[in-house]
């Protein structure tokens, strides 16, 4: 445990500079640049961590909070929640760069929410409590809701709402699970209840509350609706959180809490969400190819992915278990960029639609560049962090799932056929209407700062992905210590 609360801090710290920079309300930019500064902080404070990490292997703040029901205020980081946090921090610095110029109303209000977004997703990923993670789980529904509902495209308030009633009834029944599970008087410890699993039926039903909630936010078809419609009407750093932050949470909490807590449930019912997983990532990468609207493709490539991860994460195999990561994380990095790059678009022409563009290449060389980049990554192009990813999840499921394996690859390659669609309608191809005449500004100072970070961190994880898996290797051993290797 820890003499000064460093976990407590970093959830903290951004509520602080967001409400600070709700008091320069009227001045928008030092609103936004005192938010900047607190995100960089942020991130800062949580590579000074990575040391005491990597020594001590965990970092914990702990003391009773509702000692008569045994409700402790426990915050952990291992190397796997590590991980997920470094990349909350670094994704709400990029966030709010990517904002600077698309909010122009309201901007001290929706940093503050972006930054309350980022406080509570890392409460999800450090919580050792039940009670603590639910109440962290329901907070990121909050900042979310009006991100989406207050700043978001023409739809808005549809999609805000849609996302809110999909949020709030996968999250009733794990609500309903908690309070079982504490009326039992069994502590609501992570350690603790993965060490004494409540048994028969009671495991089935709770381990159907977990799945449904965190099925919800991964997401799983056919409780997938709601992603679309949330991503193509959030602003830019909306979609960025959405797709890098929130559905990090979903597969973070299935493997944190479902799979050790209902064990025997959660083994039987393997195959069958594994199948949803493959099912998700075939459905969406079809759905993609008949997209439209650029937001759109991109965000059901976003359900693609994660339909891949989530099929890794029941085929009960510790290699591709570990490859399920690495793609959560390079999900992040590559989806959460090409949004980036539709939202510059958008700023440009006002129209995100593929037919309106085409040929983008000869007139914005640099914008062309970095497309290709990440579109290349997106679709898993050797030595970039995709295809390690990818390579891992399919060596490890095959083990288990050949004909499943077999069969996402096929799935990947229809991955493909989407990316050289968004290609082909953005960079490539004839000029469209809004680009055949159009002088357009290629991409200024802070654009290329934004999309240089994706970059980099895109290709130091597809070239040496070693002290990812390292940092990620024990919790991951914990959790899979009867399965196969």
């Amino acid at each position: 445990m820890n003499d000064f609360p460093l976990l407590t801090s970093l959830i903290l710290l951004p509520i602080f500079g967001g409400l600070v920079g709700l008091f320069f309300h009227h001045r928008p930019d030092q609103a936004r640049f005192i938010c900047l500064i607190t995100a960089l902080a942020e991130l800062a404070l949580v590579l000074l961590l990575l040391p005491l990490v990597m020594n001590s292997n965990e970092l914990a703040d702990r003391f009773d909070w509702i000692p008569l029901l045994h409700v402790q205020y426990s915050l952990v980081m291992d190397g796997l929640s590590y991980v997920l946090v470094l990349l909350t921090a670094l994704l709400g610095v990029l966030g709010i760069l990517t904002s600077w110029r698309e909010i122009r109303e309201g901007v001290a209000v929706f940093h503050f929410l972006l930054l309350a977004a980022l406080s509570s997703a890392i409460g999800v990923f450090l919580a050792r409590d039940l009670l603590l993670f639910y109440l962290f789980w329901e907070a990121q529904l909050i900042p979310m809701f009006f991100i989406i509902g207050r700043f978001g495209h023409e739809r808005r308030r549809y999609a805000a709402l849609k996302f809110f009633v999909f949020s709030m009834v996968g999250g009733l029944p794990l609500l309903l699970a908690i309070i079982w599970l504490m009326l039992t008087g069994v502590d609501p410890s992570l350690a603790a209840l993965t060490a004494s699993p409540v048994q028969g039926t009671v495991q089935i039903w709770c381990a159907a509350a977990f799945v449904l909630a965190f099925g919800v936010k991964t997401p799983m078809l056919p409780v997938h609706t709601w992603l679309p419609d949330a991503h193509t009407q959030a602003p830019t750093a909306g979609s960025l959180l959405l797709a890098g932050v929130l559905l990090k949470t979903g597969a973070y909490a299935m493997l944190r809490w479902a799979i050790p807590l209902f064990p025997q449930a959660m083994t039987a019912a393997a195959p069958w969400l594994a199948g949803l997983g493959l099912a998700g990532l075939f459905y969406a990468s079809w759905v993609a190819l008949a997209q439209q609207d650029a937001k759109r493709l991109v965000a059901y490539s976003s359900v693609a992915h994660m339909g891949l991860i989530m099929f890794a994460m029941f085929a009960h195999n510790r290699i591709g278990l570990s490859g399920a990561v690495v793609q959560m994380v390079s999900h992040a990095l590559t989806t959460g960029a090409l949004f980036v790059m539709v939202g510059m678009l958008a700023e440009r022409f006002n129209s995100r639609q593929l037919s309106d563009f085409g040929g983008l290449w000869t007139k914005m060389p640099v914008y062309g560049g970095f497309m290709l980049f990440f579109a290349m990554a997106s679709a898993g192009l050797p030595g970039l962090s995709n295809f390690v990813g990818e390579l891992m999840i399919l060596l490890g499921s095959f083990r288990v799932y050949p004909v499943g394996a077999s069969l996402a690859f096929f799935g990947i390659v229809v991955g493909l056929a989407y990316v050289l669609r968004l290609l082909q309608g953005t960079i490539l191809g004839k000029p469209g209407p809004l680009t055949e005449s159009a002088q357009v500004l290629d991409l200024d100072g802070r654009e290329i700062l934004i999309l240089s970070v994706f970059a980099l961190a895109v290709l130091l994880i597809g070239i040496h992905p070693a002290p990812l898996l390292k940092l990620i290797n024990e919790p991951l051993s914990a959790l899979a210590t009867n399965w196969p290797r």
